[in-house]
């Protein structure tokens, strides 16, 4: 089974005692997707619960629907917007999910839980002897040692040490230790070096969520963010023939399988992979160093189902990191608003992250390289937003100057208006094929996986079929726990 599900009940007793001790309940696949079936008791406590407090009733704020309100709010509609034309420069209509309004700021609050909630459910994490460890480039362990202080969990942040400070400062309110490895973003086998040493030292006082591996990671985004997607779409009436495409960077391979549930609606959409051009792995097998944060690099991710991705974009992170000014400089929104930007869609570039602009000029790369019209829809995901680099706008200052109307003009010309297809590669069977073999040499070689195993991720139809089919196990084991601790 890819997602262990055996019970250990001894473990499961003293978890069950210690969330009944704390007042904790867990919210279930189903009500992370359709929030409406959250309890009028869990609404309650909301009503007096920020959005970033450490409360355990933000656990059911672990959704795409909640109301963006920093206290009080419960639930609405999906975040998500429309990128307006002025900015995309396409034909096509590019719409993207909103990560800010999750607990914490950050989407990946809802990839920790669903890797923690089982092994919790299960026993097969003791949350009053074991830390959960985070292996991360950025938000995933800001995710992880959120959930684990809302569980009450002793955990262990790791990220590269070249992250933004913002992150370290947040995490130093929330996590039991942490932990920067050397590099910046594409730096993940250091992360998961540091996991090897720390289990050779510590041993089964420790329990390592890796977001690269777990299938529960994918299971989230397939469940969760597929139908937050959905919902949009039929929301706004979009016809099946006019979904054309969902554009996501690799990362940890999670946030694509998003597009695996679109497929299996919309079969004829396209999958696109975004990744850093100062690091190609997926391109041209490439290497190095980049400054588009939280998306790793230098390997492809176990949980990538390569073999249903359409397209590799590469985006330069020059072009990200333009944007970003660009979007949160005042002479930059100055400049939109004289193009006709609304105030409104000026209000919503707060929504954007560095990650976020990534995948934005993805999705604009994908609606360009296949001529789509004004009825076609892109998808992509803001994963966080600009609230968690703001320190970079400094930085950059100070390494490019001022940044003024003329730049503001000719960010918006280049990056935007005139970002081409260019690093842009359409996968054909060995294209796929090549990309797939790459992760022989990370997860066979280096982390333990079998190379039996890899060859089914390729050749076995019904190897990404297996995940799904256990959603309904998984909810009904939190079922399970939380009437224990109602006993």
């Amino acid at each position: 089974m890819l997602i262990n599900l055996e019970k250990h009940p001894d473990i499961i007793r003293k978890n069950v005692e210690r969330c009944r001790e704390k007042g904790i309940l867990l919210p279930t696949f189903r009500e992370m997707i359709n929030p409406s079936l959250v309890s009028d008791e869990i609404k309650s406590k909301l009503r007096n619960v920020g959005l970033w407090d450490v409360n355990p009733a933000n656990l059911y704020r672990i959704t795409w629907h909640n109301e963006p309100k920093e206290k009080g709010g419960l639930f609405a509609g999906v975040n998500f917007i429309e990128i307006p034309r002025e900015i995309t420069g396409t034909k096509a209509r590019i719409l993207a999910l909103a990560g800010k309004f999750f607990p914490c700021g950050v989407h990946k609050v809802g990839a920790t839980y669903a890797c923690l909630a089982p092994a919790l459910v299960t026993g097969n994490f003791d949350a009053s002897s074991q830390q959960a460890v985070w292996p991360s480039t950025g938000n995933y362990c800001r995710g992880g040692a959120y959930n684990s202080a809302l569980l009450g969990c002793d955990s262990i942040a790791i990220l590269p040490e070249d992250m933004s400070q913002e992150r370290f400062n947040w995490l130093k309110t929330v996590a039991g230790e942490i932990i920067a490895t050397p590099g910046c973003e594409s730096n993940v086998k250091e992360i998961f070096d540091k996991c090897h040493e720390l289990n050779e030292q510590r041993g089964n006082h420790i329990v390592i969520f890796n977001q690269f591996e777990q299938f529960e990671n994918y299971l989230w985004h397939y469940e969760v963010t597929g139908a937050a997607i959905l919902e949009v779409l039929k929301e706004l009436g979009i016809k099946e023939e006019n979904v054309r495409a969902y554009a996501s960077s690799t990362g940890s391979g999670g946030t694509l399988a998003a597009g695996d549930h679109l497929k299996n609606v919309y079969p004829g959409i396209k999958i696109g992979a975004g990744e850093a051009l100062q690091c190609p792995t997926l391109l041209r097998n490439g290497f190095g160093a980049h400054r588009i944060e939280g998306i790793g690099d230098k390997h492809v991710p176990w949980i990538h189902n390569v073999k249903n991705t359409d397209m590799v974009l590469s985006i330069d992170d020059q072009d990200c990191m333009d944007i970003y000014r660009l979007f949160n400089e005042e002479d930059g929104k100055e400049y939109l608003s004289s193009i006709g930007v609304s105030d409104k869609d000026i209000e919503n570039l707060a929504l954007f992250g560095i990650s976020g602009i990534g995948n934005m000029l993805s999705a604009i790369k994908m609606a360009k390289f296949y001529e789509m019209d004004e009825d076609d829809v892109v998808f992509t995901i803001l994963t966080d937003s600009s609230v968690m680099y703001t320190s970079r706008l400094k930085e950059l200052e100070e390494q490019q100057g001022r940044f003024s109307k003329t730049e503001a003009a000719k960010v918006h010309a280049a990056a935007l208006m005139h970002q081409g297809i260019d690093n842009a590669l359409e996968l054909g069977y060995y294209d796929r094929l090549r990309i797939h073999n790459l992760k022989y040499y990370t997860w066979v070689e280096q982390q333990g996986k079998t190379y039996e195993e890899l060859n089914r991720q390729w050749y076995d139809r019904n190897y990404w079929k297996e995940l799904p089919q256990l959603t309904e196990k998984i909810d009904a084991l939190i079922d399970e726990f939380n009437a224990e601790i109602r006993k």
